[in-house]
């Protein structure tokens, strides 16, 4: 009897370690996979205008400021002080630039390096709450194939690291409920959310306080939990006092009157509709989206079990906070992705491991067929075009083959379709990220480097200069490291009056139309032209 226990036993303990060989092996594999998708030509397309260009150059600013000056502490974005969020991303940009110069690669490189950090942690997710591997393995591929993950991931923006420190934060709160020492985790987590982007760490701590209160209510109550939360909050406490002895009343002003109406301000006089985060879900989540309707079933019918509550309470509170934010961006939703990841990846999961598989929907099968013909079409398209737009033209017809095959295999009830089509969305978003159409914003205006260059030329003193272009790009003030203010005609006419010197930068069709005289050409470049008073004709 005690032989056969003995025995038992040590398969058991044989069987743990495969099992975390295995995982280990996975997640090896991910962080890789990961790596390559969200560092591949990662430098080779310029700033993106808007945040990108405006944390770069905070971040430049810091990196370029004297010793003792304690601008790391203080940033600054043109000389005047910076308060729309904590510097966090800001610092390890600074680094980059310590180490590598200052380049679009260094730039992106934290950003991009702490997004693909977080694939292998939603597997860690996946094996807390899922008892099946594959469901973790589906998840994490899902996740890592989602066209919005990897572009915002890849961009300087703030969304890609505070996702991987939200999925580290559940992870560890997911670890908690049997181990209070990972409270520890779960606190330093948000901290580091918070010293990210400031108001974001309170509406991801919003949705950790409802699951915890569904699934795990003890925890409310423990002191330990708490505690860890005041210690991974100390930074953050500490960096905003120090603004404050700093800086005084008018930094609460700034704070309250800049980040609140961009970040938090709930309101009924929305910029977009309340409905614009789930447009943006059906426009850039395929082909996972066809998964979405038997996802929501058979979550829902599981929703007495801790994973289903997790992924409920995840998707549909963040989903209901950020919908009623008065100003809108794309790219606010990234925090969502995760939990539909970990949705789809337990429904296939399930499904493939069914004991009477009776084969898949008929409505997956028709939705790949379009997604097919709607791909073949683009590949088509392209290729009528000029040869600048053949990197599309594959990139498509990748889609497009994709598509064919995962909808001939799930017509057929083969268990291999899921496989073809997350290894076939892994090549189509590397051939896009290698390709110089993943930012494609930056077809909208005209192209910044080039225009920067020529501003650069000008006397270091001039550090303001107004431009005709009717909005600002913060990429612009990067590259020509210039503050650019775009004025009215009118505007323009009055600072050329009273101001001794001023400099514009400005189109020639504008320039046509302009009451002004004794102009001074200082260069330009194609359709734009730095001018200035001619001294010699005043």
């Amino acid at each position: 009897m005690q032989e056969g226990s003995f025995i038992w036993s040590h398969l058991e303990k044989q069987h743990r370690v495969v099992e975390k060989k295995m995982d280990w092996l996975w997640l090896i594999v991910l962080l890789l996979a990961a790596v390559i998708l969200f560092s591949i030509n990662l430098g080779g397309l310029p700033l993106q205008d808007g945040e990108e260009g405006t944390i770069a150059r905070v971040a430049r600013e810091i990196w370029q400021a004297p010793p003792g000056s304690m601008r790391w502490l203080y940033p600054t974005l043109g000389g005047e002080p910076y308060h729309h969020s904590p510097p966090l991303i800001h610092w390890l940009i600074a680094g980059a630039y310590a180490i590598g110069g200052v380049n679009e690669w260094t730039t992106r490189l934290p950003s991009a390096i702490l997004t693909a950090s977080s694939v292998p942690l939603l597997y860690c997710i996946g094996r807390e709450i899922f008892r099946q591997r594959w469901a973790a393995i589906y998840s994490s591929w899902i996740y890592l194939t989602m066209l919005p993950v990897v572009r915002y991931g890849r961009l300087a923006l703030f969304d890609g690291v505070v996702v991987s420190f939200l999925i580290l934060m559940i992870w560890f709160l997911l670890r908690s409920r049997r181990d209070l020492r990972y409270c520890l985790g779960v606190g330093l987590s948000f901290g580091l959310i918070c010293l990210t982007q400031g108001m974001m760490g309170i509406y991801l701590g919003a949705v950790v306080l409802v699951f915890l209160y569904w699934d795990t209510p003890r925890l409310l109550t423990c002191y330990y939990f708490w505690m860890a939360i005041f210690i991974g909050c100390l930074p953050v406490f500490f960096w905003y006092g120090f603004q404050l002895l700093h800086y005084g009343y008018p930094f609460s002003q700034i704070d309250v009157n800049t980040s609140l109406p961009k970040m938090a301000t709930i309101t009924k006089d929305a910029s977009e509709p309340s409905w614009y985060y789930l447009l943006e879900i059906c426009k850039w989540t395929w082909p996972w989206l066809i998964f979405l309707p038997q996802t929501i079933r058979i979550t829902w019918e599981n929703n007495n079990l801790s994973w289903a509550k997790l992924l409920i309470v995840w998707c549909g509170v963040y989903l209901l906070i950020i919908s009623l934010i008065s100003v809108k961006f794309p790219w606010y939703i990234l925090p969502i992705y995760p939990s539909l990841a970990l949705a789809f990846g337990f429904q296939l999961a399930d499904m493939e491991n069914a004991p009477a598989f009776s084969g898949y929907p008929r409505a997956w099968v028709t939705s790949l067929a379009i997604l097919a013909v709607v791909a073949s079409a683009g590949s088509i398209y392209f290729s009528w075009r000029t040869l600048a737009k053949a990197e599309l033209q594959i990139i498509f017809a990748t889609v497009a083959l994709t598509m064919t095959l995962a909808a001939i295999l799930a017509e057929r009830g083969d268990r291999q379709f899921l496989k073809v089509l997350i290894w076939g969305s892994y090549l189509s978003l590397f051939l896009l990220m290698r390709s110089n159409y993943w930012i494609w914003e930056l077809n909208t205006a005209y192209p910044v480097k080039p225009v920067a260059a020529m501003i650069a030329k000008t006397n270091p003193a001039v550090q303001e200069i107004y431009t005709s272009f009717p909005y600002h790009r913060p990429a612009l003030d990067f590259y020509s490291d210039r503050t650019i203010i775009p004025v009215s005609t009118g505007d323009l006419e009055y600072f050329w009056q009273y101001h001794s010197q001023p400099y514009f930068l400005i189109n020639k069709s504008t320039l046509k139309n302009l009451q002004i005289k004794s102009i001074k050409v200082v260069d330009q470049v194609e359709d734009w032209q730095l001018i200035t008073k001619d001294s010699k004709h005043l």
